[in-house]
């Protein structure tokens, strides 16, 4: 049964407090906060909707540990722009990183929990995303998962980069998965993850045996009895499969 791509994930130490600094980063808000998440999307977003892909703040007790293998990538109108994009940024509480970039036409920031993210510099492939350009992940060989990837998204191919794989709603709408390759092998459990969910009326244990039958595998993150899925994709890498919507 097919899947879509819904929410973006992100591991927080205080999730009120991340979701409002990305609340005010991307010019969203904060939706009614619930006992174990904090959810921030466009204004008036009418969820799940390809325009945008909502992030999702949801507590844990562990600590950061190392770069993320999952970014976000955002997107400028002009040099003038990024400039200011930085600057408000910076003044919102996130902070420079370096993650071993160099020099780079992008601005690495991380945000007030050490969540690494680039302001790109002004890009005609990225002028219709939205804030968000795109969801970067790390990958050892983007070919060869983006194949599961499009299946547990629906999303397409695209021609986002030239470094891996890039992935688009198949309306064309929101922001980019681009799968890069990257050297770094996986050691913790992701901070930041995918959900992904079947439509409505759709059969969720079918869907979950279609992304098994895909090559991904059940993982256990200490989710314990929850009403969604915990799976790895090819590479290990943690995602959950939902309830239908």
């Amino acid at each position: 049964m097919p899947t879509r791509l819904v929410h973006l994930v992100i591991d927080a130490a205080d999730p009120g407090r991340l979701a409002r600094f990305w609340a005010e980063a991307l010019r969203w808000e904060v939706a009614p906060e619930e006992p174990d998440e904090v959810d921030v999307w466009p204004p008036g977003f009418s969820y799940p909707d390809s325009s945008a892909l909502p992030l999702v703040f949801v507590p844990v007790p562990e600590p950061r540990t190392g770069k993320n293998r999952v970014h976000l990538d955002l997107a400028t109108e002009s040099r003038r722009h990024q400039a200011a994009e930085v600057k408000r940024l910076l003044a919102l509480g996130a902070v420079p990183a370096d993650i071993g970039q160099r020099d780079v036409p992008w601005t690495v920031l991380a945000d007030p929990e050490g969540n690494e993210f680039c302001v790109l510099d002004p890009r005609p492939v990225y002028r219709d995303t939205g804030p968000v350009a795109a969801v970067v992940a790390d990958t050892a060989d983007p070919a060869a998962v983006a194949g599961f990837w499009a299946l547990a998204t629906g999303w397409k191919p695209a021609d986002s980069t030239e470094s891996g794989v890039s992935l688009r709603s198949p309306d064309g709408l929101g922001p980019f998965l681009e799968l890069l390759p990257s050297p770094d092998r996986k050691t913790v459990k992701n901070r930041i993850h995918l959900d992904v969910a079947p439509y409505q009326d759709e059969d969720h244990a079918a869907a979950v045996r279609g992304l098994t039958g895909a090559g991904a595998v059940p993982a256990d993150v200490g989710q314990g009895s929850v009403p969604w899925t915990v799976l790895a994709d090819p590479e290990g890498s943690e995602f959950c499969v939902l309830s239908p919507r």
